[in-house]
């Protein structure tokens, strides 16, 4: 346990513990909702938004970027409750303007790009102790937002039109969930790095289906596994001196394979 002596370090870890589990459960409705590449959507519209802010010279990008990609998830909400397109097709036309869009910033009147690089690697060892209290908020936020609407969630993900039939308002707690998810995007991105956060919010679940028999183990089961991949990928990403986003992904993807060999049948 030497390398927890270390700040940065400890840091890192305690990032992990709040990240880990903040990313599994909100997997779990990513993959039951089949909006597994809204994420990576979201973290699209996160970049634009930090372009935006670099643009208009703000002290601190991240805060643009959260208005930003919380207005793209309503908006993304809003078209898909208003159009009969499959939600892949929607999720592929807001993500293509979004990447249009930063790239075109970043690089308006000739600007490298190269400044925004260390937005797509992502570095966890750089975090600061108030983006970890600032994350503890977000997982309070997201623990109480299920506790009291969790059978409105699971109602809407199983029929929605028995769940507008019971009077609830699906896009109402669409755009809710869809405002988490990209608040939790965006803050996280800089350390988990927009080409691989994607992933970490799908893994968890989709391991976690091929062993849950109840959505109680589901939810469990997502947790737990993000937890032990993240402290796993945390602790070989610094033995290697690899990229820490990565290394949890690849621990991530070992655990699907595994759940999916010894998946109940």
């Amino acid at each position: 346990m030497r390398w927890l002596s270390l700040g940065f370090m400890k840091n890192a870890f305690a990032a992990v513990l709040v990240i880990a589990p903040l990313f599994g459960l909100l997997s779990t409705q990513i993959v039951s909702r089949r909006m597994s590449f809204f994420s990576d959507a979201l973290g699209h519209s996160a970049f634009t938004g930090i372009a935006i802010g670099v643009l208009c010279g703000l002290g601190e990008p991240m805060w643009g970027a959260c208005i930003f990609a919380v207005f793209f998830a309503l908006l993304f909400t809003f078209v898909r409750s208003k159009t009969g397109m499959a939600s892949d097709t929607v999720i592929g036309v807001f993500s293509s303007a979004a990447v249009a869009m930063g790239i075109f910033i970043a690089t308006f009147g000739g600007k490298s790009f190269t400044k925004f690089n260390s937005l797509l690697i992502g570095d966890i060892l750089s975090v600061q102790p108030s983006r970890i209290v600032l994350l503890l908020v977000i997982l309070a936020l997201v623990v109480v937002f299920y506790a009291l609407c969790y059978n409105q969630l699971l109602v809407m993900t199983l029929h929605q039109p028995l769940a507008k039939s019971r009077g609830i308002s699906v896009t109402l707690f669409e755009g809710l969930f869809s405002a988490l998810i990209a608040v939790v995007v965006t803050v996280s991105m800089t350390w988990v790095g927009l080409l691989v956060i994607n992933s970490m919010l799908v893994l968890p679940a989709a391991g976690a289906r091929n062993r849950a028999r109840n959505t109680r183990q589901y939810h469990l089961i997502s947790i737990v596994g993000a937890l032990v991949c993240g402290i796993l990928g945390l602790y070989t990403s610094y033995q290697i001196g690899a990229s820490t986003g990565a290394t949890i992904t690849l621990y991530l993807t070992g655990y699907f394979a595994l759940s999916f060999f010894f998946r109940r049948k």
